[in-house]
């Protein structure tokens, strides 16, 4: 699935994070019980953390109870999630072709990462690797551009268009190709961040990681001259960064 791109770019776009492992761990928000607690209830599971990039689902995966193992095409990104957890297992893969045995989790969780999944090919693979009765979980943070100064930091990413949910069209493509029920929740998360950290944190998306350096440059002090300039942020040493968490439980029939 690559949307509006083509699929050099898209492929580029989404192989882009290990460049920018490090920032991601330390400034892309984590994800709150709640929306782990929707998705796979309250009884210990065996978890593929699909995607798991450097570990921030992984984090509240194990928080509740769960057994996790954790698959990303990014080595890097793997580093990182087993620096800080080395207790979870580890492997190089994607949702085409996962590299685990057939019936050998209970469930199949995606934060950030289900919208670079191509459905036809991924959900046979899904169905391949869950056990009976088993459930995949898609969970995605959205900024709440409801708020002033981040609706105009999401008016400035307007280049921003594979970063969250709302591929609602992915949720449907799954439904239809597993095939599965729906079941949704929301919930809130809020980071507290300095404004050179929400610049930063800008630059671990995969469209900024893959500019050419010059024009990442430029891009990124055009988003430090909103945050200096905007009523709310100008003269803030810290600023509230508000999420929306928006999870999708889909229960194959």
């Amino acid at each position: 699935m690559t949307g509006n791109l083509e699929p050099v770019a898209w492929d580029a776009r989404r192989t882009s994070f290990g460049s920018v492992a490090a920032e991601y761990a330390a400034l892309r928000p984590g994800y709150p019980a709640d929306a782990v607690a929707f998705l796979l209830g309250a009884a210990p599971r065996r978890v593929l953390d699909l995607g798991a990039g450097t570990g921030l689902l992984t984090d509240q995966l194990l928080a509740a109870g769960h057994e996790v193992v954790a698959v990303d095409p990014s080595a890097d990104m793997l580093a990182q999630l087993s620096a800080r957890l080395p207790q979870v297992p580890t492997a190089v893969g994607g949702a085409e072709q996962v590299p685990l045995p057939d019936a050998s989790v209970d469930a199949v969780v995606a934060g950030q990462a289900a919208h670079w999944f191509d459905p036809p090919r991924a959900a046979p693979e899904l169905r391949r690797v869950l056990r009976r009765g088993g459930v995949v979980g898609f969970v995605w943070n959205v900024r709440d551009e409801s708020v002033p100064w981040v609706g105009a930091l999401g008016a400035a990413l307007t280049a921003e268009t594979r970063d969250h949910a709302a591929d609602e069209g992915v949720v449907a493509r799954f439904a239809a190709e597993l095939p599965a029920d729906v079941a949704e929740h929301e919930s809130r998360v809020v980071q507290r961040l300095t404004p050179e950290q929400v610049v930063a944190g800008v630059a671990t998306r995969s469209y900024v990681a893959v500019m050419a350096p010059g024009e990442r440059t430029a891009f990124l002090d055009g988003l430090r001259d909103l945050l200096a300039r905007h009523p709310d942020t100008a003269g803030e040493a810290e600023l509230e960064l508000p999420y929306a968490t928006h999870s999708v439980r889909l229960t194959p029939r």
